[in-house]
């Protein structure tokens, strides 16, 4: 169902609706994607939060070259078939110069041929895998992909929590899981410690008790967990209920605040790779998450620094561009070199961020910065 999807979506946009770029004369349409309902609403919400404010900055600046800012935004609902939906819309019926999004790196797979095909330049905000990019020259993506990830979180369980057995559970469903505990499985075992088990688990499962039965049997000192916020809390709480009691690390999936109130005290003393944490004293760290906190009353997770950096870097590019078309968009993100909230950013051959990341340890229900990890 979904090949069809897509081959209808790319067919329609090669044969030329989407040509005329069209725009108002007095704005530039940009297109935001991301899921507001679904597995990864939160996600969603503080996505389309920094979407908005970045654009209400850049708006209230004057915009660029005279012309306001408007977002044409849509719900992908976590779906990769809703998401090459929306990617059409977005080109054919809203004329969108740029696209900003996905937040899922499923979704992401299936929107970026979408935008490759119509040389419409698309910033994934925090699609960690590396496939992503790899489907074209117009991809870009804001954050850092997963084997960097995978590779921090093993190095930090092996040299700074000193273990030497690690254990990993996964969504079998969704390639950002999946991937992500075979990069950390990966570097675990090269660096000299054993991965003792491996186990995944249907998508929409909550009840992970057959798998983690496994993975204690085979007394890991760590566990991996690489699903998302929701999933991660429920196998932290049941994995406490049959006794494991070593540290649980996992990925930038972790980052809401349903972490914490799902899995309470099971989830204390847990580690986390993120892409910036809120107490990082950094002065441009700061400003943002006291702007972000006056206009929605809330702390910005990672993903609304994604979002917002993504915004600047694709805006900074349209405005270096001078030309609203795609490749002259494309070859002025090729050549960013810039200072964003979650670090300096220059692209690589494939598009992605060289930057550092952050580990985030979850300490008295609160997410507290621990170190900074250089790529």
């Amino acid at each position: 169902m979904k090949s069809y999807v897509l081959s209808a979506a790319v067919a329609a946009i090669l044969a030329g609706t989407f040509l005329s770029c069209g725009k108002k004369s007095n704005e530039i349409i940009i297109g935001g994607v991301a899921p507001v309902t679904g597995e990864a609403a939160t996600f969603g919400a503080s996505t389309k939060n920094a979407f908005d404010l970045a654009i209400e900055e850049w708006n209230g600046k004057g915009g660029i070259d005279g012309k306001k800012l408007k977002l044409a935004f849509a719900d992908d609902k976590g779906d990769p078939a809703e998401g090459a939906t929306v990617f059409t819309k977005l080109i054919q019926q809203d004329k969108a110069v740029a696209i900003l999004g996905p937040v899922m790196s499923k979704v992401a797979l299936a929107g970026a041929p979408i935008a490759q095909a119509a040389s419409i330049p698309m910033m994934a905000s925090t699609a960690t895998n590396p496939k992503v990019t790899l489907v074209g020259d117009y991809i870009f993506r804001a954050c850092f992909i997963d084997p960097f990830q995978g590779t921090v979180g093993a190095k930090f369980a092996l040299e700074d929590l000193k273990t030497k057995k690690a254990a990993c559970i996964f969504d079998v469903g969704n390639d950002y899981t999946k991937g992500l505990s075979e990069f950390f499985k990966a570097k675990y075992t090269a660096l000299g410690g054993e991965v003792v088990a491996f186990e995944g688990h249907a998508t929409g499962t909550t009840d992970f008790k057959a798998q983690l039965t496994k993975i204690i049997a085979a007394k890991p000192e760590i566990l991996y967990v690489s699903d998302y916020y929701n999933d991660a809390a429920l196998i932290a709480k049941q994995a406490r209920e049959l006794g494991f009691k070593g540290p649980m690390v996992g990925g930038d999936g972790w980052d809401s605040p349903k972490l914490t109130e799902i899995g309470g005290a099971a989830i204390e003393g847990s580690f986390f790779t993120n892409h910036y944490a809120a107490d990082d004293t950094r002065p441009i760290v700061q400003e943002f998450v006291k702007k972000y906190k006056t206009k929605f009353g809330a702390e910005p997770d990672a993903l609304a620094v994604l979002a917002y950096d993504g915004a600047y870097l694709m805006f900074d590019a349209i405005k270096r561009a001078g030309k609203l078309d795609g490749p002259s968009i494309k070859a002025a993100l090729t050549a960013t070199d810039m200072a964003v909230v979650s670090g300096q950013v220059k692209f690589d051959s494939d598009r992605n961020p060289v930057k550092s990341a952050v580990i985030v340890e979850v300490k008295n229900g609160k997410f507290v910065y621990r170190a900074t990890v250089n790529p």
